[in-house]
């Protein structure tokens, strides 16, 4: 038998625990937000303190008010404590809700969210004196957002980019073609006429899977150039943070 890591909530904590797991929650917030400020998220340091801190207090809060009697013979209202938690969850949604963005196929700001979500309910744990609970959750969101992060920097995904060539006949050479041994896939999705210089402009959207980690290669511009002129070459970035 295990023995448990967390202990039941005490009817009349005392200031020394309360000073605990308020301290317990800024440490916590302190380490995941490190995390975030030194990648340059939205979601940074302070933030990420305030938002765990403002969970423990609500649990902390919710304790203390444990003791107090919930409906007397005269009283229209039943006083829920655990709702505390609930509103805080709630509230947290929607700040995580704002920091998530759209842009096209681009997105931005998930595991901004998902880790302010963690972070109120590492707020939670502690506020409520589960020390354990926190500390492990603690620790695995640093193991999350740290340790996976070169993990996920090694998985092959896919990358997309938009090519355009120009070329002073009717058409360009098939591009398809000249890529598709170098590992990528390209589709056409428009064209333009430059009068100035006689020549047609020709759009492709290039496809292909590599590892974050690595830097996209330039090989591909130069056998495309031996065919013909390339106009522009931009990333198109789906990677979500």
């Amino acid at each position: 038998m295990f023995e448990p890591l967390c202990c039941d909530m005490p009817l009349h904590p005392t200031w020394p625990d309360l000073v605990a797991r308020l301290l317990l929650t800024l440490l916590a917030g302190f380490l995941i937000g490190l995390n975030r400020e030194a990648r340059g998220h939205s979601a940074g340091l302070r933030t990420t303190i305030l938002v765990g801190l403002a969970a423990c207090v609500a649990m902390v809060q919710a304790n203390m008010l444990l003791d107090v009697s919930g409906k007397g013979p005269e009283s229209f209202v039943r006083m829920d404590v655990m709702r505390f938690a609930l509103g805080v969850l709630t509230g947290v949604g929607f700040i995580g809700g704002g920091t998530i963005l759209r842009r096209g196929d681009l997105v931005t700001g998930v595991t901004t969210a998902a880790t302010m979500w963690i972070m109120t309910m590492i707020g939670l744990a502690f506020g409520g004196g589960q020390f354990g609970l926190g500390g492990i959750a603690t620790v695995l969101t640093l193991v999350t957002l740290q340790a996976l992060k070169w993990v996920d920097l090694k998985i092959p995904r896919a990358h997309k980019a938009l090519l355009s060539v120009s070329w002073p006949k009717g058409s360009p050479p098939d591009i398809g073609d000249i890529v598709r041994p170098l590992g990528y896939d390209a589709r056409f999705v428009g064209m333009e006429h430059d009068p100035d210089r006689n020549r047609f402009m020709f759009s492709f959207n290039l496809q292909w899977k590599q590892p974050d980690a690595v830097e996209p290669s330039t090989d591909v511009l130069a056998v495309v150039a031996e065919h013909c002129a390339v106009e522009r070459f931009e990333v198109i970035s789906e990677k979500e943070t």
